[in-house]
């Protein structure tokens, strides 16, 4: 029997990297399980940054200072990477 690798905790930073993790996909930057790299989805990646956009406004004000550096920092980073991609 093997054991299942433990989750990392269900919380605000891990739904952000979760995010980010989808747009750096669509956006080609992340190798599929074959190594190849992941065909480029510009649409998905706008509505996965659009989606931690709307995260980010819906929620200002209540998160933490990490909270809020982490979202801002995903978002900055993926706005660059989709405008290069364009």
């Amino acid at each position: 029997m093997s054991s299942a690798p433990v989750p990392t905790p269900a919380d605000f930073t891990t739904l952000v990297l979760s995010l980010s993790t989808s747009a750096l996909m669509h956006l080609g930057e992340i190798p599929g399980e074959d190594g190849k790299p992941m065909p480029k989805n510009l649409a998905l990646a706008a509505h996965t940054i659009d989606l931690l956009a709307m995260l980010e406004d819906k929620t200002r004000g209540n998160l933490t200072g990490d909270e809020e550096r982490i979202l801002s920092g995903v978002l900055y980073d993926l706005r660059l990477k989709y405008a290069a991609a364009r």
